[in-house]
């Protein structure tokens, strides 16, 4: 393993915004530009067929001579070519906008769920898996809009710029009328916004992410509640947080609505000013410059009724912040490389051992013997200087380095929906179907899955529910072997197997061991598998403050 550089952090959630709106850029500034282009089209579009509707009345009521003299093929041929604009550039502002908003979420949702995965314990551990599925789920999806949205600027001032351009047509008085309606709207809205209705949406993504959380909870214990009876009771509860969501979402609408109904009274206010002020003028030109007026404010109307989502998404940003923005601590990234870098010092235990050595660790229930092993692992917090990898403490020591010199086997297997295959290459995407027979026979579960009509393809139901307790360890078993580490941790690998099944995974492990060269912490109540073991530890119930054992009984050592 080659050493690696001394950690720098990683980006933050801004500069990942800031990066994403770089690399979209092409696709934004064609956003912008059609904006631009849908908001100017459409004030010119309605004042000019205000000025053509009214203009040819007025010419219809003066007689056949008028008539004749009015041209009316110029005006509708622009008319039309307008409306041909409006929809193509609408039709190209939305793509390109929603496809730079998509892009950059696809780019940011698995960053997201490599930054859980490879966080602190003290980090990962914060979120359930409902709070972490709300957030790489709702939360990304709420700050689509912050893509989006980077158009309505430029539509809201080319509209506004069209709009007062034809209200001067009718005379310097409606157009500055037009200008103070405009500049009302958009801050009225903007003031509504920040005092009403972003407190409501930021409320309505902490009410999603705690439904979320208690729908997730109550799923997983889901057989134990049918088990007791209490099936009633949990959908009571999801109703509440249910409900709770829907009060939420109800005052956020309510607080949202208020943003509209200002800019409609402001609207109305306007259009009736811009049409007494430009009285002097000609009918078709007052009518131009009422409907441009319309056009106009319906065009500020529109940005800021993106303001209605604006508390949804920076409650989403805060939220996934705490997941991205946590300041990584300085930590030294250089281990050894080959053995002098997988080396393990236990102090508490006076232990120092490396690959091919093979540890046992036993002790009474609740002694800490899986907490000893998933801190080790950097899956827990560590006590300062306990424990050592590679010459250094654990705590000094990269997790991603430290991860990846370990191949785990819980007692707790998870499976996720899919092929059998599928949840083998989690722990090596690049196996063959050769490696991942070779691995499910050293578990002892070849036979099994050979018998299946689909073999490695047959597909597992979510958690590997088509499979029993036993097949579902050895499976975790086969997935732990493919992985190519220095180490291998199994936790209870022989728990719940007959005598002659455990005789026959032993066996597999042997021969897995003897041809990696691996090394091996084995923790088990059982004897037959602690034989296996060079030395075997019996951990102490004297936990230190962090819970990693502090004391240890060497009970076995190698002869």
């Amino acid at each position: 393993m080659k050493p690696t550089t001394a950690h720098t952090g990683d980006p933050t959630l801004e500069a990942l915004l800031a990066e994403q709106r770089r690399a979209q850029g092409g696709r934004l500034r064609l956003a912008a530009l059609s904006a631009a282009l849908v908001s100017g089209a459409s004030v010119a579009l309605l004042g000019l067929s205000g000025w053509f509707i009214t203009g040819a009345a007025i010419a219809g009521a003066g007689g056949f001579a008028v008539v004749q003299a009015f041209n009316y093929l110029l005006p509708a041929a622009v008319i039309r070519m307008l409306a041909i604009v409006r929809t193509g550039s609408r039709y190209v502002e939305r793509v390109s906008g929603h496809a730079a908003a998509l892009k950059a979420l696809a780019r940011l949702r698995p960053l997201l769920f490599a930054r859980l995965a490879a966080a602190p314990p003290r980090r990962a551990f914060s979120l359930s898996s409902g709070e972490a599925s709300a957030r790489m789920i709702q939360d990304v999806d709420a700050i689509q809009t912050v893509f989006v949205r980077l158009s309505g600027p430029w539509g809201a001032g080319a509209g506004a710029l069209a709009a007062i351009g034809l209200a001067l047509l009718a005379g310097a008085l409606p157009a500055l009328v037009l200008a103070g309606g405009i500049a009302i709207a958009i801050f009225g809205g903007l003031l509504i916004g920040r005092r009403v209705a972003d407190p409501a949406g930021r409320r309505v993504q902490v009410a999603m992410g705690l439904f979320k959380d208690r729908l997730s909870a109550l799923q997983a214990a889901a057989p134990e509640l049918r088990a007791y009876g209490l099936e009633s009771w949990a959908a009571d509860q999801v109703g509440q947080a249910a409900r709770t969501l829907d009060r939420r979402r109800v005052a956020d609408a309510v607080a949202g609505g208020w943003i509209p109904v200002f800019q409609a009274a402001v609207l109305a206010v306007t259009v009736i000013g811009v049409i007494a002020t430009s009285a002097p003028a000609s009918l078709p030109l007052v009518a131009l410059a009422a409907l441009a007026s319309v056009t106009g404010l319906e065009a500020a109307a529109a940005l800021t009724g993106g303001l209605r989502q604006n508390g949804a998404a920076q409650e989403a940003l805060a939220r996934l912040a705490e997941v991205l923005d946590d300041p990584a601590r300085p930590v030294i990234r250089q281990l050894a490389p080959a053995m002098a870098g997988d080396a393990i010092v236990i102090r508490s235990a006076a232990l120092e051992i490396a690959p091919p050595f093979r540890l046992g660790v036993i002790g009474p229930s609740g002694s800490g013997k899986t907490r000893l092993i998933e801190t080790l692992m950097g899956l827990r917090p560590s006590v300062a200087d306990q424990l050592r990898l590679g010459g250094l403490p654990l705590e000094d020591a990269a997790l991603d380095d430290v991860r990846a010199r370990f191949a785990y086997a819980s007692q707790d297997v998870r499976l996720l929906a899919g092929s059998i295959a599928d949840n083998l290459r989690l722990a090596d995407p690049g196996a063959s179907n050769d490696d991942l027979w070779a691995a499910l026979s050293d578990a002892c579960l070849a036979d099994r899955v050979a018998a299946l009509p689909a073999g490695l393809d047959t597909v597992l139901s979510e958690n590997g529910d088509r499979l029993s307790g036993g097949e579902r360890r050895r499976l975790g078993l086969a997935r732990a072997y493919l992985r190519d580490a220095p180490w291998l941790v199994l936790d209870e690998p022989t728990e719940g197997l007959d005598a002659a099944t455990e005789t026959r995974v032993l066996d597999g492990l042997t021969h897995h061991l003897s041809t990696r060269r691996q090394g091996l912490i084995l923790v088990s109540h059982r004897s037959a598998p602690t034989a296996l073991c060079d030395r075997v530890v019996d951990v102490s119930v004297t936990l230190s403050p962090g819970g990693i054992p502090l004391g240890g009984r060497d009970v076995r050592a190698a002869a």
